[in-house]
Parts: structure tokens; sequence; C-alpha cells
């Protein structure tokens, strides 16, 4: 739930621009590819129930295996045995598999061609394009690398493999330039999607290289999954042009929790190749997801979410292979103190101005200090070189790309400061007055906490995306925590119901404990004005209000900390 914050490495470096594919020039004569690699987030583990499952009419298309072109026991170690029957092309649309749902596929793809054409006849309409994944939830970049570490006689017996990730990635290629020449087409992949990184986050908050070799500390450890994510997509990239005979092709990456995060953002600076589409913190979580009596884990993602961070990609993936446009995430540039050392005044990177501190779509980032002011709000901390947080009154924009985060008291010369951004926490709600045992649902015993007053409108933000956590005040064995999935009002108490089985640790609250709320994931509030229309809404009533409303595409800022702030 709390994973390590990112630390902040490097001043990013300034792309140039690309020379556009031209896709939708190509008259039908080409099928174009986007190859999917990564874990958990990318092959849709938990991302139940899907949301995408029919043909969606977009004339996007997927092998007839699937999109998840690697199963286990499947050929999975020798993929081209697999049999040619299963790669004639099928409708793109999400499958269940077990535990594994929606994937971004749908999202990348039909948002892709819907920036391409004019919706007239988009099923027969050019370009087409063919989605394939080929890893697996919870493998390190060296298990879904050349490397296959995963069939090395050092991996526990818990994560040992067939492997054969990337060889099935190579091989999912041969198969289309197949496909593509017995329908008279040529094959080229427009794009590499990345989605990995977690696996590899150290138990201290660095990289572990291996399931065998010692946690690389940061940045030592930011540094090598650094290099090891150029090294894999120059390896990738040039082993499937030896297939398909094209130019080099970009890898877009998300930025995941965590240590790796950094290392992606790192990547994505030191090769013009790689592309940083951003977070994915303001996407639903799947804790709201269901799957015969369960729920899913809080790192995974909803169908929604997935089907919405593919149109975040596909979004990014045209901008820089169509129109030639130097991408970048929202990211701050620099951090200095004002003369009056009253204010911290924060210039950023933004991709469509003016930046928006946004309050209505996800909850006000905040912790309250006892003595007035905040820690963090808005997903900002201001922190010194001993680790203490000076206060925030409040943060303000600055049309069109600046922050004025304004302090309670004036900053002391001659110490360091430096700027972190991301917190789960969105504000305390007061004591609990009564504990009592709740109605049994879906065949779980519930606990309803009370809090006086009916505070419904303060969590309101936190009800519309679905569920979300709450927690005492209290540290070590006495900290409690929970996810809420019901929200009352009985005699101007509020009533906040959670299953006994989600009590984590099964530690209890009490009454008199002072309570906060928490999203799944860190965040903060800042975004940009981005325009660009999502083609999907929330289709998934089961939890949240959203049902009905479009994904909105702004970019959210990255996360980090560490960013140093300047005197000067």
């Amino acid at each position: 739930m709390l994973l390590p914050l990112l630390a902040f490495a490097q001043t990013p470096t300034v792309k140039t621009g690309r020379k556009p594919l031209g896709m939708a020039n190509e008259g039908g004569e080409k099928l174009w590819g986007l190859w999917m690699m990564g874990q958990s987030l990318c092959d849709g583990s938990e991302s139940l129930p899907i949301v995408t499952s029919v043909d969606t009419g977009w004339g996007n298309w997927s092998f007839a295996r699937g999109v998840r072109t690697w199963i286990g026991g499947s050929h999975s170690a020798d993929p081209e045995g697999r049999d040619a029957s299963q790669f004639e092309l099928a409708p793109l649309k999400a499958a269940v598999n077990g535990g594994l749902g929606e994937t971004m596929a749908n999202g990348l793809a039909d948002h892709l061609k819907s920036t391409l054409i004019e919706p007239s006849d988009v099923k027969n309409e050019a370009p087409h394009f063919l989605v394939a994944y080929a890893g697996q939830g919870g493998r390190m970049i060296d298990e879904l690398s050349l490397v296959d570490q995963s069939t090395d006689a050092r991996t526990p017996a818990v994560k040992k493999g067939g492997g054969g990730y990337y060889r099935t990635s190579l091989d999912d290629a041969r198969r289309a330039t197949q496909q593509a020449k017995a329908q008279g087409k040529t094959f080229a992949i427009a794009a590499l999607v990345w989605m990995q990184g977690e696996a590899n986050g150290g138990p201290t908050g660095g990289i572990n290289p291996s399931r065998w070799d010692a946690e690389l500390p940061r940045p030592k450890g930011q540094e090598w999954y650094r290099d090891r994510l150029i090294a894999y997509r120059k390896q990738w990239s040039r082993d499937l042009l030896e297939i398909t005979g094209q130019k080099e092709i970009p890898l877009f990456t998300y930025q995941t929790l965590g240590p790796a995060g950094e290392g992606q953002v790192m990547a994505a600076d030191a090769d013009p190749n790689i592309y940083m589409v951003g977070p994915h913190y303001m996407v639903p979580s799947a804790v709201n997801g269901r799957r015969e009596g369960n729920y899913g884990a809080a790192i995974h993602l909803s169908a929604d979410g997935e089907r919405w961070y593919g149109e975040q990609v596909a979004k990014v993936a045209h901008r820089v292979l169509e129109k030639g446009e130097a991408w970048q995430p929202l990211r701050p540039r620099k951090a200095v103190i004002d003369a009056a050392r009253t204010s911290v005044l924060v210039t950023f990177m933004v991709p469509r101005p003016p930046l928006v501190l946004d309050e209505s779509f996800l909850p006000l980032q905040q912790q309250v200090e006892a003595s007035g002011g905040y820690s963090s709000l808005d997903g900002f901390q201001l922190r010194n070189e001993k680790g203490g947080t000076p206060t925030i009154k409040a943060v303000e924009v600055e049309p069109p790309n600046r922050l004025r985060i304004r302090l309670v008291s004036a900053l002391p010369a001659g110490a360091g400061y430096s700027l972190t951004y991301g917190s789960p926490r969105a504000g305390q709600i007061g004591a609990i007055s009564a504990v009592r045992s709740g109605p049994v649902m879906a065949k779980q015993s519930t606990t309803e906490l009370l809090i006086p007053g009916d505070i419904r409108s303060k969590l309101k933000l936190l009800m519309d995306e679905g569920a979300f956590y709450v927690a005492n005040t209290l540290g070590g064995e006495k900290y409690a925590q929970t996810v809420i999935r019901h929200v009352g009002e009985e005699n101007g108490s509020t009533v906040l119901r959670f299953e006994e089985r989600e009590l984590r640790n099964h530690v209890p609250f009490a009454v008199g404990q002072a309570l906060m709320v928490m999203r799944p994931f860190q965040y903060g509030n800042l975004h940009d004005s981005d325009p660009e229309p999502a083609l999907y809404a929330f289709a998934d009533p089961g939890y949240g209000r959203r049902a009905g409303q479009k994904y909105p595409l702004w970019n959210w800022s990255i996360l980090y900390s560490g960013f140093p702030v300047s005197d000067k």
C-alpha cells in the first residue's frame, strides 16, 4: 500500500520530433503491430469483470490465440511449435483467463485508430492494428528478456517457469508477417509498449536485479534499471527489425509505483526512442474488481483502468508517431525559493498548458498538521536535509506552467531543501465513536465504524471512484487499516462498513481512534489541460459512481521525491 516514493535523479533532456509514420496513408497495404511486454498490469491481472466483451467494430485484431500469446504449458518455452490455426486474425476484444481479464489492448488500438481516420466505416477502413502481449505477471525485467532468467537453476521454485516470454514475442512477429503476406500485405510494428518494474523493487526501496543477487540501493539500483530497460528496448527492436525489415521501433512506458518508476523516467531521458507516457495513479484500482467472491489487489488495475490507460498510451503514441511531437510527460523543470523565503516556485514542463490543481475529480491530497497547515497538500511535500517537513499553507497555480507553494513560516537560510510529489493520504475524518457488527454481505461478516457527523460530502470523490482505505493514526502493532466499500448515515453519524476479511493483519479498530482516509495509489492533484476526448467511458457499474462518464485524458504529473529546491 505505502510503496516507496521515487528519487528524482536528473534534468530531462529535450527530445527531437520523429518523422511521421503516415499509418493512415498506407491504403490498407500494411498491417500494423502494437507489441506489448510487461508483468501484471500489462496482462490484466485481476482486471475483472471485463468491459470489452464483444467486437468493438473498430476493425482491430488479436490472434485467435488471444492478446495474451504466452500461455503457461502451451508451448511456452518453444513458441515455434504453436499450431498455425491459433494465429488467424480475430476481432480484438477482452477475454477472461482465470484471474486475467481486461488488458490495455482495446483502449490502445481503438483510440489510436480513432485519431487517424474519419469515423465513417471504421471496421473496414485502414489502418488496422494487431495487438500481442507475451509476458506474465510478477516477472523481473531479465526474466522477460533474452536472458530468460526464470529458467535459471538459482530461481526459487515458486518463481521458476518455462520461460520463453521474449522468444514468444519474436515468434508472434513472424506469425504476424505470415498472416499479412497471406492477405497480400506487409507487416510492421508501430510501437512497443512496456509495463514492468514492480517485480524489481527491493524491500528497502532499492532495486533487485535478480531473485538471488543483493538489492542495489538508490540511486545505483535505479541507474541499473535505466540501463537494463534501454538495453532491452535496443535488443527487442533490433531482433524484431530482422523479422519485419523496418526501422527503429520506439517504446512507450508507464511510470510504475516503486523505485523502478524513476529508472523508467531516467531511461526515457537517456534513450531518444523511449517515451514516458506518465503515471497510472489516476485510474481505478483492481481493489474494485470482483471475481468469484473475491476482490483484486490494490496494486492492479480495474478493467476500466486498463482500457483507460490504453487510451492514454494511444494518445501519446499518436502524437509521437504521426505528429512528430517531442513528447515529455508533466514534470518539474526547476524549483526555487522566493526572495521572502515564504514560497517555493516550481516551473513545470506541461504537455498541454495551463496547469490545473484538480480537487473535483480526485480527492484533495492532504495531511493536516495539529499546529495548522499541511505537511503535504495536493501531493506536494517539502523536506529539509534533516528530514523535516516545513508546513505548507496553500498551493496555487500561476498560469500557464508554474506553481507557488506557500509556507506557514519563512524557510531558514543555509539549509538544503527538496520537493516530493505523491502520497496516498486524503485527510483525517474524525474519531471513532462506536464499533459494531454489521450485516452479513455476500456471505461475508462485516464491521461498521461510526464517525460523529455526516461527512459523506467529504468522502464523495473517494466514493465516486469506488473502494477506498481507512486507517487509524497509530503506528506499530496498533496500526489498523481496511477497505471501505459502503458509506451510510445514521442518526447524525457516518457509517463506514468493511468486510472483516479485509482487515489488515487482523488488527481491530477501537473507539476513540482518529481516522484518516487514503486512495489505493500514491497520487497528487496536478494535471494539465489536455482536451483530447476519450473513445470509451466507464462501463463497470459495480463500483463507484462514474459509469457512463468518458475517461478524462489529462496528463497527470509524474511522481518524484528528492527534487532539488534552489535558493536562486
